[in-house]
């Protein structure tokens, strides 16, 4: 079970054998923190820190998953969960016209380009990248959304291993945020419930070790008729 711990804090589990991972010093027979944040323990005795949650701060070109929060004539306030809420045009999508404007509703979530973004400024967004193409980006529907740190979303974002592991195996669907958020959907609630504790566990957890992790998931039996 995940507990929080504050730098220098000792760390040592009561039993079992111990890997050191990150954010975790040896220090004669202790283990001692080196730094704030969540302690995590792999299946294989990996120990590790994951740090606490930076705030987001927008920058042009970030993808976002944000939620609707205010609907307006000509735009959307979106929540992405930043110092200030986003401004989403209804136009700001692929191939929209006035007379076709997406109806979206205040709580929907939503994939989005952050267009522009500076200090003390509401961030714009758009759901078209810089050809004007949706290319993945507007809503979002179904699933479930969740947060994880903006240094993990970005790790993410990249396609580690153990999210290949997954995508062999199980039918789903993803979004990574830059700001920390992430929206999964699939068929089945157990493969979304699985996708989200193995996004949120790999956290701080070294590359191998999420890879394991993922593969001890997937073998499960009880998921066996799902793949």
């Amino acid at each position: 079970m995940a507990t929080l711990a504050m730098q220098t804090d000792a760390v040592l589990p009561a039993e079992g054998t111990v890997r050191v991972g990150g954010g975790v010093h040896q220090s004669g027979e202790s283990l001692v923190a080196t730094k704030a944040g969540v302690v995590r323990r792999g299946p294989s005795g990996a120990l590790w820190v994951s740090a606490a949650q930076h705030r987001y701060i927008p920058s042009v070109n970030d993808a976002v998953v944000g939620v609707i929060t205010q609907r307006h004539s000509e735009n959307y306030t979106v929540d992405i969960f930043g110092p200030w809420p986003a401004l989403l045009p209804s136009l700001a999508f692929e191939g929209v016209a006035r007379r076709n404007r997406p109806n979206l509703k205040i709580g929907d979530v939503v994939y989005c380009r952050v267009e522009e973004a500076a200090r003390d400024v509401d961030p714009m967004l758009t759901c078209v990248d810089a050809t004007g193409k949706a290319a993945g980006f507007g809503p979002l529907q179904g699933g479930t959304l969740f947060s994880v740190s903006t240094q993990h979303a970005r790790r993410l974002s990249a396609g580690p291993a153990f999210l290949g592991v997954l995508g062999r195996t199980l039918k789903f669907e993803m979004a990574v945020g830059a700001n920390g958020r992430v929206w999964v959907n699939a068929a089945a609630e157990a493969v979304i419930a699985l996708v989200q504790r193995l996004c949120r566990d790999t956290e701080g957890v070294p590359d191998a070790e999420a890879q394991a992790m993922a593969e001890t998931a997937v073998g499960a039996k009880y998921l066996a008729a799902m793949r």
